[in-house]
């Protein structure tokens, strides 16, 4: 928190109070050197660099209270005030000293510099390429109302991603009061840095992400956690897949998001073969708000809304067509948009819109706005069970296709349609779960489909985690309600949790490769539910494909301890581009030495976890793989589920291992027991087992 009394002497000074200091009762001389130092940064990121800072502070306070005095104008004090409160979960309490290797900075800002700590230990941010780019767009005007010179978060994104990957330990986190419990990141014990690359209205310049990338290397990370969206483009093309590349060749691992286009085939992102790929998956939580109509019909819906009805009666229900002005549309009125609805037919109802193009919080304020007293939320056909809970403005349920039909065909036989929604219930111990989340989206990989995207799947759906409190819980204009923790859903929240889960692999097994790390979560992924039984895919609900979950859905304690991994080097990166078509010359502008292209090596030689096979002719394919052994001795044996139509061997089909380190090779020979077959994508899966671990690969063929 950030006190402020009036100084006794004019009107100029000023005290700033930041409550207490990490470092305990007993502060070292660099206890107290880091904290003034703090003070210079923190004040210098308002008055515009430290120098500043140092000729306004005349007091330092640094052994129990931590704060300072200084002198400033009337205006300088008000915009400090009006910084909102720190989240908990970068709190340093109970994290010791910044690591000796940290090179890091807490990058000055103007008007709203972040205050780093022993937990977060920097924050950077980068914003030349944006500006560059509206002013090739003429679009400068935009600018002023953005504060372009702080990495502070202003949409909650990065706040939200970066507490899930490694967020400290938050006793009674809730929204709302909805969901209470403890909250803690991935690595709730890590050091965590910000990089902040987009700015509004969702703008992440490629020139901005590479600087960020090339300043992170240099900052000494062990994790990238890069929750944004790139391609699918080739991977020159990429800044995202660059900056990637040469993460991974300083031994960082970066995890990526997979994107939000499913269920749709073909729509993954961010494909390189060095990212970790992350998909999205349900979680057995739900937050439920039941409708019942006037025919006593009774729907599940999902929902975080705030507020419930005025009354515990039922209302007038209306749809948004049977509200819409003269001059709105069919369609748009149907979505609730803005201008469409007429709040004379709308006051004191409930209002049915259609989930289809618009934001779903936005349909929300649109009905607030229009005097509703609530809302339902219908999919469309295209989204058909995807319900997602959000911190509506007003009460809300949202409802899958099927059930929205019933709204509609109730709306449809009675000229007094009525109908009541339930106040919020955190339910748990929901079936089946997990699934593959409707959004997430999906395989084969378009730019090369010898590399199976994505990776693995985790928790992305109706995900609490920290917020920024510089904005609306429904991060819409209108909604003035500020919460220290917020619900999300998206590939955005997944990516985050595969990052806190590496950390801690990062902690246990330090001189594992970043190849090593992404094969240990993912041939130890799960791709049953918590039931045992097979994974089904939200938008159909029937059983999800490698395409929908890649390896499978990470489990944690299992990655740590995997038995064999496929490990990679920087040249299998490079051989792997050569075998993709880039030419020696174009390769040298992903590493500063020459590289040589292997003429025996094949897309099917690369030492991917997953396996893909798109082009299964007449002829066998012959798939060779190496496992590096990282548990004790033992001997391993190869159990194959064939995909459809294939018929696959493996040789040898044991390897025994007498020592960590120690790698074997073998070989997957397929060949399809019909000629012509299979025509689409089949799918199958290898396992190597020792009894105590199980090693999996997922098997895609298709035949060319």
């Amino acid at each position: 928190m950030i006190c402020f009394k009036k100084g006794p002497i004019f009107d100029k000074p000023y005290i700033v109070y930041l409550g207490s200091h990490s470092h305990g009762s007993q502060p070292s001389s660099v206890d107290l050197e880091r904290a003034t130092s703090s003070h210079y940064s923190f004040l210098g990121s308002y008055l515009g660099s430290d120098e500043n800072a140092k000729d306004a502070i005349f007091y330092s306070y640094t052994r129990h209270i931590n704060g300072f005095a200084a002198i400033l104008d009337d205006a300088e004090a008000a915009e400090i005030a009006s910084v909102w409160p720190e989240s908990k979960s970068f709190s340093d309490e109970g994290i010791g000293p910044v690591p000796l290797k940290w090179c890091g900075i807490c990058q000055h800002g103007i008007k709203d510099g972040v205050r780093c700590n022993r937990k977060l230990i920097g924050a950077r941010y980068f914003n030349k390429g944006y500006i560059a780019s509206l002013k090739d767009k003429n679009l400068t005007s935009n600018l002023h109302h953005i504060n372009l010179f702080s990495a502070r978060d202003h949409n909650g994104h990065g706040t939200h991603t970066l507490s899930t990957a490694g967020g400290n330990f938050v006793r009674e986190a809730n929204v709302f009061g909805y969901g209470n419990g403890t909250a803690k990141g991935g690595s709730p014990r890590a050091r965590v840095a910000a990089y902040k690359v987009c700015w509004p209205p969702d703008d992440c310049s490629e020139a901005d992400i590479l600087a960020a990338f090339d300043a992170a290397i240099g900052d000494g990370v062990d994790v990238l956690s890069v929750s944004i969206g790139s391609g699918p483009w080739e991977f020159f093309d990429s800044a995202l897949s660059i900056g990637a590349f040469h993460a991974v060749s300083n031994g960082i691992v970066v995890v990526a998001a997979g994107g939000n286009d499913g269920p749709d085939p073909g729509t993954v992102l961010n494909i390189s073969p060095w990212l970790v790929t992350v998909g999205a998956s349900t979680i057995d939580r739900e937050f439920t708000s039941y409708i019942a109509l006037g025919n006593k019909k009774h729907l599940k819906g999902s929902s975080l809304s705030s507020r419930a009805l005025p009354s515990e009666k039922f209302y007038p229900l209306i749809t948004g067509v049977g509200a819409k002005t003269a001059k709105a549309s069919i369609s748009d009125a149907q979505q609730c948009k803005p201008g469409t609805l007429d709040p004379k037919k709308v006051k004191g109802k409930i209002l049915v819109c259609v989930w289809d193009e618009m934001a779903r919080a936005e349909a929300g304020q649109q009905a607030t706005l229009a005097g509703a007293v609530g809302m339902i939320l219908a999919n469309d056909i295209r989204r058909w069970n995807d319900v997602i809970a959000d911190p509506h403005l007003l009460p809300t349920s949202h409802i899958n296709f099927t059930d929205g039909e019933f709204v509609f065909d109730y709306l449809n036989s009675t000229k007094t349609p009525m109908a009541y929604m339930t106040r919020v219930k955190t339910q748990v111990g929901v079936e089946p779960a997990p699934l593959v989340a409707f959004f997430s989206s999906r395989g084969p990989n378009v730019i090369e489909p010898t590399i199976l995207k994505p990776d693995l799947i985790a928790p992305g759906v109706n995900i609490i985690a920290a917020y920024s409190e510089a904005i609306g819980a429904a991060d819409v204009m209108s909604d003035d309600r500020r919460v220290s923790f917020n619900i999300k859903s998206g590939t955005s929240m997944s990516c985050p949790h595969v990052a806190g889960v590496v950390g801690l692999i990062k902690t246990l097994h330090p001189d594992w490769s970043p190849a090593a790390i992404k094969s240990a979560i993912m041939t130890t992924a799960r791709i049953r539910d918590g039931n045992g039984e097979q994974m089904l895919d939200a938008a159909t609900m029937q059983p999800a494909t490698p395409f929908a979950y890649g390896a499978g859905h990470i489990q944690p304690n299992r990655a740590t301890e995997p038995g064999l991994v496929y490990d990679l080097a920087v040249d299998d990166y490079l051989n792997f581009l050569c075998a993709h078509g880039y030419n020696e010359t174009t390769i040298e502008l992903f590493t500063n030495k020459p590289h040589k292209c292997s003429k025996s090596f094949t897309l099917a030689n690369f030492n991917y976890p997953s396996i893909a096979v798109p082009n299964l002719g007449s002829e066998p394919v012959i798939v060779t793989r190496k496992v590096k052994n990282v548990g004790e001795p033992g001997t391993y044996t190869a159990y194959v589920k064939a995909p459809a139509g294939v018929s696959v061997s493996v040789k040898p089909k044991s390897l025994k291992f007498d020592r960590i380190g120690e790698e074997k090779k073998f070989q997957i020979v397929m060949k399809p027991m019909v000629v012509g077959e299979p025509k689409d994508y089949v799918f199958g899966k290898l396992k190597w087992s020792d009894g105590k671990h199980f090693v999996r690969s997922p098997i895609v063929v298709k035949h060319k």
